[in-house]
């Protein structure tokens, strides 16, 4: 056994986490690209016969009051919320991310008002928020600028209505500044609007510490809630009553079911709404989140840490010198929960990786990009997977140790 061996099988001894790998259904395959899409939790396949079953196929129509369902998505982010550090009554659940950074960024210009005319969005974000943001712009009336996060102080103007930002970096795992940029953004009177795709359920966020005015984000990477499980959408309670949505829905009207022609907005987060919730994987999700009773983020981060420490000083011992290069920052403070190292033929060897049973992703042109899952990764699949890492792309077999 190496020395990183041994040292990846004392940090499993040690996992304070290790009991959670229970509670997922997994196999010999190590699974580094729970940044895409999270492994199943066992709880969900019998919970989602049961809906399917019993709520739908016994008590049908009834089960919308009797199971539950119609208050389902404020229920669901309400547990969801102290994932992102916030408290009840502010997150609720339904519809795609991009419906929601939508949602989201039309009603931060609103709430910013018509003296402001331009919003600023990460030039390095995820494609579909920036076509959102342009869309956004386009039918709000106000021009778009791109600008990395680090530029964004410089930026602000009196001018900046609404800052749409990735908490990390979805290529390179670089974890942004959430506090220092929202507390830039309120400085100059404009409104934060924070994407927590690749953070939620990976390290703290602090929705409500911060002052965050809206948040979005997607279920189904560490959140584990299954291939388009619905997004959530994050609104500070103070704004509530002044959060304009431009997708009113009957589902966020004040009265459902009185329909009635004009348009009176619900209290509270329930006014983030639209239509008729997505029941099946809403409570797949809600099944999905059992995996969190008795965990806290902090310990989820630590550990998160950890991983990604060892895979980078396993990666430099089992790797040849100038095969790849990180990415993503070494810096504690800087990094989320995921690595992304640059390899020149990244595509050929993520396939050989996932040959040999290491499963990540490729992202164009050379970005091999590796998530670590703190729930169900342990130490020895990180060992593992950077072994198996330096053996694609020529490295000889680790010396042995004790």
């Amino acid at each position: 056994m190496s020395d990183l061996a041994f040292k990846a099988r004392e940090l499993d001894a040690g996992d304070q986490l290790s009991s959670k790998r229970a509670e997922f259904v997994l196999d010999e395959v190590v699974y580094l690209d729970g940044n895409s899409l999270g492994a199943l939790p066992s709880a969900v396949p019998a919970r989602v016969a049961d809906v399917v079953g019993r709520q739908w196929g016994e008590l049908r129509i009834r089960s919308w009051e009797e199971s539950g369902w119609w208050t389902a998505p404020e229920r669901i982010g309400d547990r969801i919320a102290p994932l992102v550090g916030a408290g009840a009554g502010q997150v609720v659940v339904g519809d795609s991310t991009s419906v929601n950074v939508f949602k989201a960024l039309v009603g931060a210009v609103r709430l910013a008002g018509d003296g402001r005319d331009e919003i600023l969005v990460d030039a390095t974000t995820f494609p579909t928020d920036g076509y959102i943001a342009e869309s956004a712009a386009r039918l709000t009336g106000r021009t778009l600028r791109a600008v990395t996060p680090a530029e964004v102080p410089a930026a602000l103007s009196d001018r900046t209505a609404a800052v749409l930002l990735n908490h990390v970096d979805y290529r390179t795992g670089r974890l942004h500044d959430l506090p220092g940029l929202t507390a830039a953004v309120h400085a100059t009177g404009a409104i934060a609007v924070w994407d927590l795709c690749h953070s939620a359920g990976a390290l703290p966020v602090g929705l409500d510490e911060h002052g965050v005015d809206l948040a979005v984000g997607c279920t189904y990477k560490y959140l584990n809630g299954g291939p388009g499980s619905p997004a959530y959408l994050y609104v500070r309670r103070d704004l509530q009553d002044r959060f304009d949505s431009p997708l009113p829905g009957w589902n966020s009207h004040a009265e459902p079911f009185g329909m009635r022609s004009e348009y009176e907005p619900a209290p509270g987060a329930l006014r983030g709404r639209v239509g008729t919730p997505d029941i099946l994987s809403m409570l797949a999700l809600e099944a999905a989140l059992d995996v969190w009773e008795g965990v806290t983020i902090e310990a989820v981060r630590a550990k998160s840490l950890a991983l990604t420490d060892l895979f980078l000083e396993c990666v430099g011992e089992y790797v040849p010198a100038g095969r790849v290069e990180s990415l993503t920052p070494l810096t504690h403070a800087e990094r989320g929960s995921q690595v992304a190292l640059r390899c020149d033929d990244a595509g050929d060897v993520m396939k050989s990786l996932i040959a040999r049973g290491v499963v990540g992703d490729f992202r164009h042109p050379d970005v091999l990009r590796f998530g670590f899952t703190p729930l169900y990764v342990g130490f020895a699949d990180v060992e593992r997977a950077a072994r198996v890492l330096g053996e694609v792309t020529g490295g000889a077999a680790p010396a042995h140790g004790r």
